[in-house]
């Protein structure tokens, strides 16, 4: 059980604070509350510490992933025509919006409808059809909604993710359940846009269906891998997922961080909770 430190946070506001930035031609604003203080204001020695290890480690990743880089893009042109990376807006620190990389698992020109509506379900709680909610980072349409958008358990589990979409490619699958479609992501973290650890940086129409406290998960630099990642992953209901990332916030170290990063290969290797 998490300390209820993370919920009594919601007690400690502050004046409402307004965030607007420009990227990739257009504007997007969020505006909330911050009730827990800002990680990355001031240069105490963790920050320092885990900036240098981000740009480190993160160059060091690129580096000896190049192969392994060059043999993905090769799979991804020979499984269907269209781009290598997918590049998506998504939300980080304050509300800014930044390009956010990843290797491409789906055929192009596929519609967001389906993922849409599960991030409805899975960040509002409720259910379809009752099976549960889910959540993903894949699209679809309408007549594969029925198809994509059921969950289903896995063991005593619910699983709160896409599967079964029939607009993810075979080496897409693959991608998925490993999480190397995120590998492109160690650019964003040589950018200054992305940390190797903290909360996921969420699409913008995911913020149309935040309550406040939600958005205390963007006061930190978003992160590849986090707690969540090595704590249940698509089996965890999407509050509990930010209770996860405001403990986090509240408690990370560079222990904390080390200690995420080692977890977060046995996670990759065995595909746990991707689809």
């Amino acid at each position: 059980m998490l300390p209820t430190s993370i919920v009594t946070t919601q007690r400690r506001a502050r004046s409402p604070q307004r965030h607007e930035h420009s990227a990739l031609g257009s504007a997007t604003e969020v505006e909330f509350t911050p009730w827990i203080a800002d990680p990355d204001t001031g240069t105490t020695p963790s920050l320092v510490v885990k900036q240098i290890l981000d740009y480190v480690l993160a160059a060091l990743f690129v580096l000896f992933t190049v192969p392994l880089f060059l043999v993905i893009a090769i799979a991804i042109k020979i499984a269907s025509p269209g781009p290598v990376f997918f590049i998506q807006k998504r939300v980080g620190k304050d509300g800014r919006m930044f390009p956010f990389y990843k290797f491409r698992t789906m055929k192009v020109n596929s519609d967001d409808a389906v993922h849409r509506e599960f991030s409805r379900e899975f960040i509002c709680g409720t259910e379809q059809n009752g099976n549960g909610n889910g959540n993903g980072h894949g699209h679809g349409n309408n007549r594969n909604a029925k198809e994509t958008r059921s969950t289903h358990s896995n063991g005593n589990a619910k699983v709160y993710k896409l599967t079964r979409d029939p607009r993810v490619t075979a080496v897409g699958q693959i991608l998925r359940r490993t999480s190397l479609d995120e590998l492109p992501q160690l650019f964003n973290v040589l950018r200054g846009e992305m940390s190797l650890v903290g909360p996921r940086p969420p699409v913008v129409y995911e913020l149309e269906h935040y309550q406040d406290w939600h958005k205390q998960r963007l006061v930190a630099r978003p992160g590849i891998t986090g707690l969540w990642q090595v704590s249940g992953r698509s089996s965890v209901p999407f509050d509990e997922m930010v209770l996860l990332d405001l403990y986090y916030i509240e408690h990370r170290s560079t222990l904390m961080d080390l200690r995420i990063m080692a977890k977060t290969l046995p996670v990759m290797l065995l595909g746990s909770g991707g689809y």
